[in-house]
This record gives C-alpha cells, sequence and structure tokens, in this order.
C-alpha cells in the first residue's frame, strides 16, 4: 500500500465533466478545487456528454477551444478530455488530481457503468493519477441542491486525497438531495443495485415515423445495508471506493475446475 500523499495546497488540480463546459456542477467544482489550490485547470466536453460512459473518440478528429489560460473545451467525450489534458495540455507537469462533477444527478448503483463523470475518473485512473467524481442528487423538478456539494466538497476531496489506496482504486461520491444543515453525515459504501424499470417510449414523427425514447423514471429500490443507495435514501453522503480490475475471483476458480 502507498504512503498518503501530501496536502494539495501545492498540487495541481484538473477538473473535468460530462455536463459541458458551461454546467453549473462544474462551475462549483471549480470553487472546491480553488478552495484547496491555485493550480486549477478545467478541461471539460463542448456540450453535455451524460452517458457517454467511458468511451474515446477514435474515428473523428477532436478539437480544442481555449476559453482562457487555464480553462478549455473540447469536441469530446470526458474520456477524451482528460486524455487529452494530462497527455498534451498539460504533458509538461500533469496534474496530481483529477475532479470530474459535479454531476447534474446522482451516479448511484448501475449509473456507475453508463457514467460520463465516473469514466472521466477512471481514465485519470489509468492514465496514474488519483481521482474522485462528485455527484449532486436531484429531487424531481425540484431545484438543485449545489449548495450542498460545494459545502461538503472541499473537506472531502482533500480527506479522500490523503487516503493511501492502490493505483487503480478511485473515489465516487453522491450527495443527497438535501440542503447542508440536513445531511446526516458520510458513509463509506457499496456499489448498490436498483430493480430494473427501463423506460421505451415509442411515439411517430411529423413523416409519420417511429422514434424511440430511452429511459424514465427508475425506482432507487435499496439493496441492503452499506449500499450507495440505501445511503442517500436516508440522507447521507456516499463515498464508494471503486476498483478498475472488474475480474471475478471466485469465477476464476470455477472456471479453472471446469477446464481442468
Amino acid at each position: 500500500m502507498p504512503k498518503a500523499p501530501p496536502s494539495l495546497k501545492n498540487a495541481r488540480i484538473l477538473v473535468s465533466n460530462d455536463d459541458g463546459i458551461n454546467a453549473p456542477g462544474l462551475k462549483i467544482l471549480v470553487r472546491i478545487a480553488k478552495c484547496l489550490t491555485d493550480d486549477v485547470w478545467t478541461v471539460a466536453p463542448e456540450t453535455e456528454q451524460s452517458t457517454a460512459a467511458h468511451s474515446l473518440t477514435v474515428r473523428s478528429p477532436l478539437r480544442i477551444r481555449k476559453l482562457s489560460a487555464r480553462r478549455f473545451a473540447v469536441t469530446g467525450t470526458p474520456s477524451d478530455c482528460v486524455l487529452l489534458a494530462v497527455c498534451h495540455l498539460l504533458k509538461d507537469r500533469p496534474p496530481d488530481l483529477v475532479l470530474s462533477g459535479v454531476n447534474n444527478g446522482a451516479n448511484l448503483a448501475e449509473d456507475i457503468t453508463h457514467s460520463g463523470t465516473v469514466a472521466a475518473a477512471m481514465e485519470a485512473t489509468l492514465l496514474g493519477i488519483p481521482a474522485i467524481a462528485l455527484s449532486q442528487m436531484r429531487d424531481g423538478g425540484k431545484a438543485v441542491k449545489w449548495p450542498t456539494a460545494e459545502h461538503f466538497g472541499p473537506r472531502l476531496v482533500a480527506r479522500l486525497y490523503r487516503v493511501p489506496k492502490p493505483r487503480e482504486v478511485l473515489f465516487n461520491i453522491n450527495f443527497p438531495a438535501l440542503a447542508p444543515g440536513e445531511v446526516s453525515g458520510i458513509e463509506i459504501t457499496r456499489q448498490g443495485r436498483r430493480r430494473q424499470t427501463e423506460v421505451i417510449t415509442v411515439a411517430t414523427d411529423p413523416r409519420d415515423e417511429p422514434y424511440y425514447w430511452l429511459g424514465g423514471p427508475r425506482l432507487n429500490a435499496a439493496s441492503g445495508r452499506g449500499s450507495d443507495l440505501t445511503a442517500v435514501s436516508a440522507g447521507a453522503i456516499s463515498v464508494t471506493p471503486l476498483d478498475l480490475d472488474l475480474t471475478d475471483g471466485k469465477m476464476i476458480r470455477v472456471l479453472k475446475r471446469a477446464f481442468a
């Protein structure tokens, strides 16, 4: 296990997201980062890339638009943004930490596999850089409780950065849809599982051709004590360590016996 890293005071932080360069959550994440260091860089998608997952753009060119000295928009996915930032824009001095978010909506349970927010943190982890994904849960059509992420974010990021961890582990934070004073605490959780209730809406366009719209409300069914779903449902901030190694160790043993 590596030693705990030093303070973030003199660190370089890269900020990205999947909601796009002008997203309100990204502005909050920049403020969170600037509470920790003066060396903050933003490289984010030009347009929204929600549910882009861990995709890279390999069959069309990417363009980088410089908005200010340390702020850039990329015509690509969240993973594209991190890769270009680390290996091109900041190649002379890569970031010490990558923060992704703050996503407009939770990234819980199976959301993790679709999330561009989490994917940006994964790409950083693959590149050997500590990374944290941050998401703010919504409550229907009510105003998003952005102050919650901004209030708890700096201290949480600083604490997680100091935690000794393997290089292939990243952290996924989800803030509940509550005001800061209503949050019940911080829970260390595992990835939960929802009851799958995906909705496909079928309709016709003005030319009478059918089209299909994926998505819709899903049940945040609690998946047992200790899960991210259960924690945020109880009003807590969920912190989930994610491992890039998806290998199932038990199944390896089963397969070895089956193929012996």
